[in-house]
Formats: structure tokens, C-alpha cells, sequence
């Protein structure tokens, strides 16, 4: 299964509101463009051909319409220094960042929208965001 790239969310006409879908990044450079601005954001690390990978995208794309968090992908693959500078060690592993800076981790394989907005709530100081079921 393969997805267009998104448009990158860093256009002139970007009002900085969260964009409502994941998305992909290229490499290094486009998520540190992504985490200078927005915040809080939910990366997602990934590979291409990994089923679990794969199962997750949809979900994060509930979890970006439902509660406005900005999601972004990025396989470090692509950008081996990803790898060493955000310790990746299993996929897909979803990290959380506040003001740039990962604030929470999580790298147990295939996780439901509930757990994964639950995950969020708990590394963000912002008002909780709903649970998908709550709405």
C-alpha cells in the first residue's frame, strides 16, 4: 500500500493550524520543519513494508481529524541519521513532542486510536483531547 506525500504543511499560506491528516516527511529537515511549527506533534516512524506500519496509518489519521493534534511520518530509512539521533530501535514507534522537544514514546507495535490519543493525553499539558468513543 502506498500513499501520495502530503503537502508540506510549511507553506506561506499556512495558518499553523494542525493540518487534519498525517504528513510525510521526507527527512530530517521537514521534521524539524514540522516540529518548529506546530506543537504538541505525534511522529510516527516508520518503514515501508512493515504490515504493522501500515495498520497504524489509518488510525493516526482518526486521531489527526478527531483531536487536531499536527501527525507527522517519517521512515528513518530514508535519513539514516534519524535512526542514531532519535534512538529508533523497533517500528512503528510513535514519539510525542512538545515546543520541539520528545516528551513521550511509545514502541509497542500496533496501538488502537483510544491508546493512542490516551498516549498523547499523558505526555501533553494541553487540555485532553477526546477519545475517539467520547465523541
Amino acid at each position: 500500500m502506498t500513499t501520495e506525500r502530503l503537502p508540506n504543511p510549511m507553506t506561506p499560506s499556512d495558518d499553523n493550524s494542525p493540518p487534519t491528516k498525517p504528513i510525510r516527511l521526507a527527512d530530517r529537515d521537514d521534521l524539524t520543519d514540522l516540529l518548529e511549527s506546530h506543537s504538541p506533534v505525534l511522529v510516527d516512524f516508520y518503514t515501508e513494508g512493515c504490515s504493522m506500519c501500515q495498520s497504524i496509518e489509518p488510525v493516526l489519521g482518526n486521531v489527526a481529524r478527531a483531536t487536531g493534534i499536527t501527525v507527522g511520518m517519517v521512515n528513518p530509512r530514508k535519513d539514516p541519521q534519524l535512526i542514531e539521533e532519535y534512538q529508533i530501535r523497533s517500528v512503528p514507534t510513535l514519539s510525542v513532542f512538545t515546543d520541539g522537544t520528545e516528551v513521550g514514546r511509545l514502541a509497542e507495535g500496533f496501538q488502537g486510536a483510544d491508546a493512542v490519543v490516551e498516549f498523547i493525553n499523558t505526555y501533553t499539558a494541553e487540555e485532553s483531547l477526546e477519545t475517539l468513543t467520547d465523541r
